[in-house]
């Protein structure tokens, strides 16, 4: 029975297996321990409750009804530790929802302060 509670408490919401998979295509990765792809999931899973929560607030405090990809992009444009992102949101294009973007940049600024 305690094995069991153990593996339940080990469970991730990331597919350990198709993490090992994707760190294996690497040819530079060789052998890894049991335990890394485990905390590439949960170190993933923290990330994306992390960038969710931030866009929720930015959509929040634009006074959005849901939201949207430019939320994300703000979000990203708006935040240092988002910078390795910035590429990836450079395309969006703001669709101006909930306002101008900067003043909606700005509330969330004067939150975080």
């Amino acid at each position: 029975a305690n094995s069991r509670a153990m593996r339940k408490k080990d469970k991730t919401k990331f597919p350990v297996a198709r993490i090992k998979k994707i760190m294996q295509m690497d040819e530079e990765v060789g052998k890894m321990a049991q335990a890394t792809p485990v905390l590439i999931s949960k170190s993933l899973e923290l990330f994306m409750q992390s960038i969710v929560e931030d866009v929720v607030k930015q959509a929040r405090v634009c006074n959005a009804r849901k939201v949207t990809v430019t939320h994300l992009k703000r979000c990203v444009e708006s935040t240092e530790s988002y910078d390795f992102l910035k590429d990836i949101v450079e395309g969006v294009v703001d669709d101006g929802d909930g306002g101008g973007a900067e003043a909606c940049v700005a509330k969330v600024a004067a939150l975080d302060a």
